[in-house]
């Protein structure tokens, strides 16, 4: 176990690593990356979930590091640590949430049958994005967000479902 337990250490301290402008919580058990231009409500939005009983790992900068092919561990970097009060020092990415103002010449994509990704040191992690606009809860979006990706890992898609129930399953290319 020491051997294991070491080269697990090492493998992380020596992965390689990028330090993105962002917020880190975990909702649900699920990690998530919120994106965003300055100002745009990122920091709001990790407040509103650690208030909702979410963790904040980390706020403002997040240090990723590629710990396998398919893995991306986020953290608050090690200067900022400890300032914050989160209560978890790291977290599996396993969603990006980018957040932009709200364009109304741009045409969002609604039914969350849209799978995009965002690319993280070559590792494709599932991402969405969502427009900000006056009266829309985030926090409540983004627990919706998070537990359709949890669906999602364990091969259930809602969006998909509701699609098949209503005979419209032929409808949608890419499935």
């Amino acid at each position: 176990p020491l051997m294991s337990s070491l080269i697990q250490a090492l493998s992380t301290e020596l992965a390689p690593r990028i330090t993105r402008h962002g917020v880190l919580v975990e909702v649900y058990g699920e990690g998530i990356l919120i994106l965003g231009d300055s100002g745009v409500g990122k920091s709001e939005t990790a407040i509103e979930l650690v208030k909702r009983g979410h963790r904040l790992i980390a706020d403002d900068a997040v240090e990723l590091r590629k710990v396998s092919s398919s893995k991306i561990m986020g953290m608050a970097p090690e200067n900022i640590r400890h300032f914050i009060g989160a209560v978890k020092n790291s977290v599996e990415v396993e969603m990006v949430i980018e957040l932009e103002a709200w364009d109304r010449t741009k045409n969002y994509d609604r039914t969350g049958l849209e799978s995009n990704t965002y690319d993280i040191l070559g590792v494709k992690v599932p991402s969405m994005l969502i427009p900000v606009m006056p009266g829309r809860n985030l926090a409540v979006i983004l627990e919706t967000a998070a537990i359709n990706n949890r669906q999602k890992e364990m091969g259930y898609n809602a969006a998909q479902e509701l699609l098949n129930r209503l005979g419209l399953q032929n409808d949608v290319s890419g499935f």
